[in-house]
């Protein structure tokens, strides 16, 4: 892979095996940011459970794919967000008003947009899905 971004890989190969109607794909490098990214995609039904393969090399994620996704990909560049601008993005990326979500990193951790306006916190966009 050319790309030094592996969230960009991750989600990008994601979105093409969903395309392919793929049910399971492997996701390598892994790192802490993809598998909480997969986490948050996995507590709302957009992916299955995925497993972690330690290898010589690293760790391999092996996901399964349940369906779900219409699209995914990372936002570029990463853009800072204050807690009362998701609005703007949220029209940016999303296709419709409560239709999927963005995935933000705050200083309270790696969460949604709406966990975010919740909490009130701001924070760097890295994901879309829907």
């Amino acid at each position: 892979m050319a790309s030094n971004d592996a969230l960009a890989n991750a989600i990008s190969k994601i979105q093409s095996y969903e395309i392919a109607g793929k049910t399971e794909v492997s996701i390598y490098p892994s790192s802490k940011i993809i598998r909480k990214v997969l986490d948050i995609m996995n507590h709302y039904n957009y992916i299955g459970e995925y497993k972690i393969t330690k290898t010589t090399r690293g760790e391999l994620l092996n996901l399964n794919l349940l369906g779900r996704i219409n699209k995914c990909g990372v936002i570029k560049p990463r853009f800072n967000v204050k807690k009362d601008e998701f609005e703007k993005f949220e029209r940016r990326y999303l296709p419709a008003k409560g239709f999927g979500l963005i995935i933000v990193s705050t200083s309270k951790g790696m969460m949604t947009n709406e966990e975010a306006k919740i909490k009130n916190v701001g924070g760097k966009l890295l994901a879309y899905i829907y």
